[in-house]
């Protein structure tokens, strides 16, 4: 388990070849709240980003991403990005399925190998970051993401 933040800047791998293909900037979430994948930035001038998509990754290390094969990098098509892009998550508020308000989303904890969603850490705000600290709420479902929220069924 580890936060999206903790993958941003790690360098991607081929693993039978050692070619670098480019870092991670995000991850991408499907419409239904899944992962899809991962975005990577490539190009030497010009940095676009491309989806590899989860099942294509061999493993994920403290220092780098390794791919088994060499992949054809995939246009990103309408998909929701946790920390940057035109559909970021991060700065929406999120709630539970109760209605409570829990905070605003800043990171989410996911589990690599399965591409599930296990956590989200939220702030109430600078002060109140600084005093209680941020509060990591564990979900069991994937997210309901709307255009205002996104809403989250909370574990007991």
């Amino acid at each position: 388990m580890r936060t999206v933040s903790l993958l941003k800047g790690l360098p991607i791998y081929v693993k039978s070849s050692g070619e670098k293909k480019g870092e991670v900037c995000d991850i991408c979430l499907a419409e239904n709240g899944e992962i899809e994948g991962i975005l990577v930035k490539k190009g030497a001038l010009i940095k676009k980003a491309w989806l590899i998509p989860l099942h294509a990754i061999a493993s994920f290390g403290t220092d780098g991403i390794m791919l088994e094969d060499d992949v054809n990098f995939q246009p990103v098509k309408g998909s929701y990005h946790i920390l940057d892009g035109r559909e970021k998550l991060v700065g929406k508020p999120l709630l539970s399925a109760e209605g409570e308000k829990l905070g605003i989303l800043q990171d989410v904890y996911f589990h690599e190998e399965l591409g599930t969603i296990l956590g989200y850490e939220c702030s109430d705000g600078f002060f109140a970051d600084i005093t209680e600290g941020k509060r990591v709420f564990k979900s069991d479902a994937p997210p309901k993401i709307g255009k205002d929220a996104i809403i989250v069924n909370i574990q007991s």
